[in-house]
């Protein structure tokens, strides 16, 4: 299978090889070097060398002969799609997912669905690497977008990095909120205690940054609160640790209702929904290839209504 591309000025000055896994991202650097040596590779109907540079507008052309190196494991695991087209791809992720593998969890994540899902698009298995741009917890459901090549992904993390994306979250807190509206702006850093996974807003946390994060309350139900969450930072668990840090920590969630600054302790006999229960409800970015403005929202589960109730 043959593939040509026009160098962009942001790869201009690329060795060849980089610049060609820039476009295949299942394939190492060595398995290029190898079809580039073989003579797989062209630059303006040239055959390259190995240590060849590419400049911009200059046409590189590739036969591909070995297969891919560089997978997730594809598996078919249920999706729910969004929105995509040949760039990017909106999914509305389950709460019993991981985004991606990550130590002991290799297989059964997002990433294997996606991949499977892309396979399925392309004569050769593993053409297309789900791009991972931001992640949500595994107990997180909700928007979620990764992109399906090089130029989006590179577009896609700018605006991450730079905070245009904007995604805001749903949650069931423990409690009644007095404030229709409140600006959280509690520093995040480690846990104190030796080699914790977890975050925290206490003054003690380690390596503290800046966190900030707009709630507004949505329903109060009888002992219980649905408020819509944006953060304006992108601390880790950085909504679970300010929603705890004010007193009022998301109904399940595993790790911050034991830190969170209540004086009444949690009625565990009602309802539970065996999950943190946060939802990515809304999700909006410009299209990294045609600047389209897109924005998406799902509703959360049903169990969200039903934990407002007290029984």
């Amino acid at each position: 299978m043959s593939f040509q591309f026009i160098v962009d000025e942001f790869l201009s000055g690329r060795r060849i090889d980089h610049f060609l896994i820039r476009q295949f991202r299942n394939y190492s650097a060595a398995r290029m070097q190898r079809m580039v040596r073989l003579g797989y590779v062209t630059i303006n109907d040239v055959i390259a060398h190995c240590d060849q540079v590419v400049y911009a507008r200059q046409s590189v052309s590739i036969r591909l002969v070995d297969p891919p190196d560089k997978l997730y494991e594809p598996e078919v695991i249920k999706l729910d799609v969004i929105y995509e087209d040949p760039w990017i791809i909106v999914l509305n992720k389950s709460a019993d997912l991981i985004v991606h593998p990550t130590g002991s969890f290799d297989s059964g994540t997002l990433a294997n669905a996606v991949q499977h899902h892309f396979d399925q698009q392309t004569e050769v298995r593993g053409l297309i690497r789900p791009g991972i741009v931001h992640r949500l917890d595994r107990e997180t459901s909700g928007l979620i977008v990764m992109t399906k090549e090089h130029t989006a992904h590179r577009g896609l993390m700018d605006q991450f990095e730079h905070h245009r994306v904007s995604k805001s979250y749903l949650a069931v807190v423990e409690g009644l909120v007095e404030a229709d509206n409140q600006f959280i702006d509690f520093p995040i850093g480690r846990l104190t205690t030796w080699k914790s996974p977890l975050m925290s807003a206490a003054e003690t946390a380690q390596d503290a940054k800046p966190a900030s994060t707009f709630v507004s309350v949505v329903r109060r139900g009888e002992r219980r609160t649905l408020v819509e969450a944006t953060p304006f930072t992108g601390r880790q668990h950085q909504i679970r640790v300010h929603l705890s840090a004010v007193g009022h920590p998301i109904v399940d969630d595993p790790d911050y209702t034991a830190f969170a600054a209540r004086e009444d302790r949690i009625d565990e006999s009602i309802r539970s929904m065996g999950r943190q229960a946060l939802h990515a409800w809304r999700l909006s970015f410009r299209h990294p290839i045609d600047s389209r403005h897109l924005a998406f929202e799902t509703s959360p589960p049903d169990e969200f209504d039903r934990l407002l109730i007290h029984e």
